[in-house]
């Protein structure tokens, strides 16, 4: 099977999820949009993404699907949009994989995130366009964290590959490497049962399994972030509590199964708990 993906790599872009978003029209499946430099990087919920320009990778992968209206050559089989939980399912173990092959034991922290024990290596933007009541195209934006050894002091707990394994990286080469991991991934995804896939990413959540602390955010602001607490310094409100959990995995459409200390279950959205990490 010939290589499925293009890359295309920019010196400087505001955000590769912007330029893919821009050139949907025009985009192959599986292409991939590459910036040495992004000047206005997002993350989750307009959260900005730091990362010292020429050390890293950032990098968006546009993906495009049949749908009823477009079944043009090269798109992947249709996918509800009711279902679209299972790109984030599948990017994230897609680096999970890439990471561990690369000799750091990743897990997933819910939603997008991927962590190397309680560090960030990795954060993810998933933004989709739907027909109707099916996923049109998605846009995966990727900032993992490679050669940068120092980071911003707001940043709570970053961490790097070139930290955690002393390596320098070639960053053409890598993004190479972790999209023949990502086409592996994917199309797995298109091969096997929801359930199959799901039960994958649980295997590489991160805490799951143990009794976890917690901030409600649910009566934070929409624009404030909603980056893991730090024990010592939380920066909670006074309307924000904390609370304990067992983390017992993901629904289908991605909320996160917290067993509380009653026995009862409950599920939360993004942006309605952030993990207090000591």
């Amino acid at each position: 099977m010939g290589k499925m993906y293009a890359v295309t790599w920019y010196d400087e872009l505001d955000s590769t999820n912007n330029e893919a978003i821009r050139k949907a029209g025009s985009l192959d499946n599986m292409s991939v949009i590459a910036a040495s430099h992004q000047t206005a990087g997002r993350g989750q919920r307009g959260n900005a993404w730091h990362a010292e320009a020429g050390e890293n990778l950032t990098f968006s992968i546009f993906l495009r699907f049949r749908t009823p209206s477009d079944d043009r050559e090269g798109s992947f089989p249709e996918i509800m949009a009711a279902d679209q939980f299972v790109l984030s399912e599948t990017a994230t173990l897609a680096q999970c994989r890439f990471l561990k092959r690369k000799g750091i034991d990743a897990r997933i922290k819910w939603p997008n995130d991927i962590y190397a024990g309680n560090r960030k290596i990795s954060g993810m933007l998933v933004e989709n366009s739907l027909n109707g009541k099916y996923l049109a195209t998605s846009v995966i934006g990727i900032g993992l964290n490679v050669n940068q050894t120092c980071f911003p002091p707001e940043l709570p707990n970053p961490t790097s590959m070139s930290l955690l394994t002393g390596s320098h990286y070639e960053l053409g080469t890598l993004l190479g490497e972790f999209m023949e991991v990502f086409t592996e991934t994917v199309l797995m995804m298109n091969g096997i049962p929801h359930e199959e896939l799901k039960e994958l990413y649980e295997r590489e959540l991160y805490r799951k399994g143990e009794q976890v602390m917690f901030l409600d955010i649910s009566g934070r602001p929409a624009y404030l972030p909603a980056n893991p607490v730090m024990s010592g310094n939380p920066g909670g409100r006074s309307d924000e509590t904390y609370f304990t959990g067992t983390v017992k995995g993901v629904s289908d459409t991605g909320m996160l199964q917290v067993m509380l200390p009653d026995g009862t279950v409950r599920e939360f959205g993004f942006k309605e708990i952030a993990y207090v990490i000591r």
